[in-house]
C-alpha cells in the first residue's frame, strides 16, 4: 500500500494527497463490515437453531458427528467476525488521511489568500515585498520549501527579510508535515492490512487465535488516533449507558472488534453487548495464553477452556441461560458469569467468593454452578432471576487456606469492595425493569468484600438485601451500618463452619499463635474460650450473632471439624450445594426472589 496514495512506485505528493477520496476507503471498510456482519448471523444460527435442533431430536453416530461438524463450523464463523479488524483499519486509514487533508487544505487556502503559490514539490513561492535597509526599494520574492524544523526561516544577517519569507515558510512547513504525516500513515497501515490474512482452508487452529489476539493489539494502537480516548473509563455507568446509546450500530461494532476487552468489561453497557464482547475475548485469551509454558498461564487456561465449553453448551430444560459479563487475565484473573439475563431479570443477585479463588479450573467449575443452582431456585419463586458469580478481585491466596486470614488486612477487601460497587451499579443502570430486586452475596472472605462496598457512602448501589454465609467478619460491628437497614441483611452461619468461629484481633495472642502454628483446630477452642458469647471474629463482629442484629437464617450443620482423626473444614463450602445443603440453598434463593418473610429463620448465636 506504501506508494499506493500518490501512485505506484511514487512519492506522495501534496496533489495526490489532496486527491484521495477518503469516501472510497469508508466504502471498503462498510464493505468488510457486512462480511462481519453476516459471518455473525451465520454463526448465532448455527449454534442458536441448527446445533440445539440438531441435538434434541437426532440420536446415533451420524448426527454425533454432524454437531462435531457444526461446532466446528461455528466456531470457524466467530473467526471470520475478527474481519471487522480490516473495518477499523480502513476506517483509522481514511480519519488519519482526511485530518491530514485539513492540514493541508488550510495552508492551500492561506496559500490563495496571500497570492503564493505552491509547486508540486510543495514549495511555496511568494513576490517581492518590504523596503531595502539601504535602497528602500522592495525586497526580492522568493521560494521557501519545508525544512525538517518547521517554522525555522533561515537567518538573513543584516540583509531585512521580505515579510512575505516567513508567511510562505510557514506554509510550505504545514503542506510537508502533512504529507509527511499521509506518507507515515499510509505505511503504517499497509503493513497492517498485509498482516491480517486468514489461515488457509476451512479449519481455524488455536495459533491462529494467537495470531488474532496480537492482530487486534496492533490495530488498537493504530487506531488510537481515530478511537483514541472515546471509551469513558472514567465516567460513571450511567454515563457510559448513554455513551453507548448514543453511537451509531458501526460505530458499536468497531469497538466490538478492537476493544473487546474494554467494552466487556465496562460496568454500565448492556449484558448482552458485555457478553457477545467477552465471547470474543475469551478466544484471544486462549489463544494469547496457549503460545505459554508457565504454570500461571496453564492454570488459567485450563479455567478459559471450561468457561469456553460451558458457553458451547446448550441449556438443558430448566437451566438459565449462560452470560458473560467479564473476563480477563489479570492478576489472579477475572471472571464474571450471569445465570439469566440481568438487564430483564427482575430479581438480581450477586455472589463474590473468598479465600483462595482464582481464575482455575476449580472455579470455573465449582464457583459458577453456585450461581447456576441459585439461579434455577430462585426462578421457581415467580419472577425471572439471574445469579452471578463475580471475581472482579484478586482475593487472599495461600496455600495454608484458613491459617492466612490471621494475617489477611482488608486491603483487598476495600479494593474489591469498590470494583463490586460499581459493578453493582452497572446492574442497577443496565437492568430495564423500573425498581429492580439486587441482592448481594458474599461468602468467606468475599463477605468482607461485601461489607467494604456497603461501608461506601451511599451503600452498595441499587443492592435491597445483603447475605453472608461462612463468614469471617464484615469489618463492622452491626447490620445498621450497611446501607439497607439491620432487616434487610441475613446470615448463615453452619454450626461446623470454623471460618465463622475464628478468633478476633483483639482477641488472646495466645489464641493467634495457636492458630498459625499449630492449626485451626485449636485456635477454635481456644477462641471460644476467649470470645464465650461468639460475638467476636477476625474482621468484627459475628455477623450471626444477636449483637450483631442481621436475621440469621437455617443452614445444614456441615461435618464435624474433626472428624476419623482427620480435620474437616467441609462445613465452610456447602452453603450453595443443592445436594447437600437444600435448606441453605432454598433460603438465598427466597431472599434474592424478594420472599424473605418465607425463610427458615434462626437464633442468632
Amino acid at each position: 500500500m506504501s506508494g499506493r496514495i500518490g501512485g505506484v512506485g511514487s512519492v506522495l505528493t501534496w496533489s495526490a494527497l489532496r486527491a484521495v477520496k477518503c469516501a472510497e476507503l469508508e466504502q471498503a471498510a462498510d464493505g468488510w463490515g457486512r462480511v462481519s456482519n453476516r459471518a455473525d448471523a451465520v454463526r448465532d444460527r448455527i449454534e442458536g437453531e441448527l446445533l440445539p435442533g440438531l441435538r434434541d431430536t437426532q440420536k446415533g453416530e451420524a448426527p454425533d458427528a454432524a454437531v462435531r461438524g457444526l461446532r466446528r463450523l461455528g466456531k470457524n464463523f466467530q473467526y471470520i467476525t475478527e474481519c471487522g479488524l480490516l473495518r477499523t483499519t480502513l476506517n483509522s486509514l481514511a480519519h488519519e488521511i482526511k485530518t491530514q487533508q485539513r492540514v493541508l487544505q488550510g495552508a492551500l487556502d492561506d496559500a490563495a489568500a496571500l497570492r503564493f503559490t505552491v509547486q508540486a514539490d510543495g514549495s511555496v513561492t511568494y513576490p517581492a515585498a518590504g523596503e531595502g535597509l539601504i535602497d528602500g526599494k522592495p525586497l526580492a520574492g522568493g521560494t521557501a520549501s519545508g525544512v525538517p524544523n518547521p517554522g525555522m526561516v533561515p537567518p538573513t544577517g543584516l540583509v531585512a527579510p521580505n515579510p512575505n519569507a516567513g508567511k510562505a515558510q510557514d506554509i510550505a512547513d504545514r503542506v510537508a508535515q502533512a504529507v509527511r504525516a499521509a506518507a507515515d500513515a499510509d505505511w503504517r497501515y499497509a503493513r497492517i492490512l498485509r498482516s491480517l490474512k486468514a489461515h488457509e482452508g476451512l479449519g481455524v487452529p488455536v495459533a491462529t487465535w494467537t495470531d488474532a489476539a496480537a492482530d487486534a493489539a496492533t490495530v488498537r494502537d493504530a487506531a488510537r488516533g481515530y478511537l483514541k480516548d472515546a471509551i469513558p473509563h472514567d465516567a460513571s455507568p450511567a454515563e457510559r449507558k448513554a455513551w453507548w446509546a448514543g453511537l451509531t450500530d458501526e460505530q458499536r461494532e468497531e469497538y466490538l472488534a478492537v476493544y473487546p476487552d474494554q467494552i466487556g468489561n465496562l460496568d454500565g453497557i448492556p449484558a448482552l453487548v458485555r457478553d457477545a464482547a467477552n465471547r470474543d475475548n475469551l478466544q484471544l485469551l486462549m489463544g494469547k495464553l496457549e503460545g505459554r509454558d508457565d504454570a500461571d498461564s496453564a492454570t488459567k487456561l485450563a479455567a478459559l477452556r471450561e468457561i469456553d465449553r460451558q458457553l458451547r453448551a446448550v441449556p438443558e430444560v430448566g437451566e438459565p441461560p449462560m452470560y458473560l459479563l467479564g473476563i480477563g487475565d489479570q492478576g489472579n484473573g477475572r471472571a464474571i458469569v450471569s445465570y439469566g439475563n440481568p438487564d430483564t431479570s427482575r430479581n438480581v443477585a450477586a455472589y463474590v467468593p473468598g479465600l483462595n479463588t482464582s481464575l482455575d479450573k476449580e472455579f470455573a467449575e465449582g464457583d459458577l454452578k453456585r450461581a447456576r443452582d441459585l439461579s434455577i431456585a430462585a426462578n421457581q419463586h415467580g419472577a425471572p432471576a439471574a445469579a452471578i458469580t463475580w471475581l472482579g478481585y484478586d482475593a487472599p491466596q495461600s496455600p495454608d487456606g484458613l491459617a492466612s486470614l490471621s494475617v489477611a488486612v482488608s486491603g483487598k477487601a476495600d479494593e474489591g469492595g469498590l470494583a463490586f460497587r460499581e459493578f453493582m451499579n452497572g446492574m442497577e443502570v443496565a437492568n430495564e425493569n423500573e425498581d429492580p430486586h439486587m441482592t448481594a452475596i458474599g461468602h468467606s472472605y468475599g463477605s468482607r468484600t461485601v461489607g467494604a462496598a456497603a461501608q461506601q457512602l451511599g451503600g452498595i448501589p441499587g443492592v435491597d438485601e445483603i447475605v453472608f454465609v461462612g463468614s469471617p467478619g464484615v469489618g463492622v460491628d452491626s447490620a445498621d451500618e450497611l446501607g439497607v437497614g439491620r432487616e434487610h441483611v441475613f446470615v448463615g452461619a453452619a454450626a461446623n463452619d470454623i471460618v465463622t468461629k475464628l478468633p478476633s484481633k483483639e482477641e488472646s495472642a495466645v489464641g493467634l499463635v495457636e492458630m498459625l502454628y499449630r492449626g485451626p483446630a485449636a485456635s477454635y477452642v481456644l477462641g471460644d474460650l476467649a470470645d464465650g458469647g461468639d460475638d467476636d471474629v477476625w474482621f468484627g463482629r459475628d455477623p450471626s450473632s444477636e449483637a450483631f442484629g442481621a436475621r440469621r437464617f437455617e443452614v445444614g450443620d456441615g461435618p464435624f471439624l474433626i472428624g476419623k482423626g482427620n480435620l474437616n473444614i467441609d462445613a465452610h463450602s456447602e452453603y450453595f450445594d443443592p445436594e447437600i445443603d437444600r435448606t441453605s440453598v432454598d433460603n438465598m434463593a427466597l431472599i434474592t426472589a424478594g420472599r424473605a418473610h418465607l425463610i427458615q429463620a434462626e437464633k442468632p448465636r
